[in-house]
């Protein structure tokens, strides 16, 4: 397990290579040690410079920093790692986890809302959290201000997960260490970057997929328009997952969000019932096998696919599907011609699913 961890992180660390990446050497290649070998002439191929892989000694650092920080390890396909979270086309790789391992063996739900939430919202949230619990339902939220402090207060007797967007052992905002100290305790703190990462605000969109992925269903309490509430609804709604709103008031900026996302579709939420019902068909999945990686990928057909490839892409994004279509080739084919420009420096990942050939200028 840790020399498996230790490849994993050597290949995730290196330059240029992101969740995405990391999935479709893996797939290609069965192991991160056999990826770690390919990397360099994948590279070359896709008509780049082989890039800088992290060293042994780098990835045995960090695993010592985790073990002496009392935390453990969750890789992809293995073990507890959250199974609705594996099927995500982005799924971390690898997740830090402290606290109490066995919450991940149950169904989850989310509660996010705004940071600067009303008295009589978090008061709902927190009721809403304990009743949830009381049906065996394990509430996730992001550590964050409002919403997110009251989720976890209500359900920490019963279970309650947070999701953070730096290192296992930064507290953020200041004023929740308390609190993130207690689900070290009686729930369980997950982190997807390395020790000692501050959070930035690049680092939030991803630690908002990892709770709508690994939840059955995202309940939204207060959110105002264009806010992170919104962005991780989406990211459910995405992932094929529940989206639920409670309502409020028109007159209160803060409800906007909210009553937006119920005319959109979502199911509106007045209480413990509403949600238990509206994730009920998650239930008997998220207890299933631990998501695996796919098959490996079918081999590259010569140059010749990679230069096929090529030819179809520009600085516009395109779908990787639409791709595989006008190209004609086998659709692992294709996806090793994207993997070795990707290692090369010369394509862009996009959301959806695009791709685009990056300008030579950017390289």
């Amino acid at each position: 397990m840790i020399e498996d961890i230790v490849d994993r992180l050597r290949l995730l660390r290196s330059p240029g290579i992101g969740p995405v990446t990391f999935r479709q050497l893996i797939q290609r290649f069965g192991t991160a040690a056999a990826a770690l070998q390919a990397v360099p002439d994948l590279a070359r191929r896709g008509g780049g410079k082989a890039p800088a892989l992290r060293t042994r000694a780098e990835a045995e650092r960090e695993i010592a920093t985790v073990e002496k920080l009392g935390a453990k390890w969750l890789a992809l396909g293995q073990g507890l790692y959250p199974r609705l979270l594996g099927e995500l086309e982005d799924a971390p790789p690898v997740l830090m986890a402290k606290g109490n391992l066995n919450l991940l063996d149950r169904q989850a739900v989310a509660i996010v809302g705004a940071r600067n939430a009303s008295a009589a919202a978090c008061r709902f949230a927190r009721g809403l959290a304990h009743d949830l619990g009381q049906q065996d339902l394990v509430v996730v939220s992001g550590l964050a201000r409002g919403i997110d402090s009251a989720a976890h207060d209500g359900a920490l007797a019963t279970g309650t997960i947070g999701v953070i967007a730096g290192g296992i052992d930064i507290f953020y905002p200041p004023e929740n260490e308390e609190r993130q100290k207690s689900l070290y305790e009686r729930g369980l703190v997950l982190a997807e970057m390395p020790p000692g990462t501050e959070p930035r605000a690049r680092h939030f969109p991803y630690r908002n997929r990892i709770i709508a992925g690994m939840s059955s269903g995202t309940i939204v309490v207060e959110a105002a328009p264009r806010s992170g509430s919104l962005i991780t609804a989406r990211l459910a709604a995405e992932a094929g997952r529940e989206v639920m709103s409670v309502p409020g008031s028109p007159l209160d900026p803060r409800a906007q969000g909210c009553n937006q996302l119920i005319r959109d579709g979502a199911t509106l939420i007045q209480n413990a019932a509403d949600v238990v019902e509206g994730v009920q068909p998650f239930a008997a999945h998220v207890r299933s096998a631990p998501t695996s990686y796919d098959a490996p990928a079918e081999a590259m057909n010569g140059d010749d696919a990679l230069g096929l490839v090529e030819e179809l892409l520009g600085p516009s994004p395109v779908p990787v599907d639409e791709i595989i279509r006008l190209s004609g080739a086998p659709s692992g084919t294709v996806q090793m011609a994207l993997l070795e420009l990707d290692l090369a420096g010369r394509l862009d990942r996009h959301a959806g699913g695009k791709v685009s050939l990056r300008h030579c200028e950017e390289r």
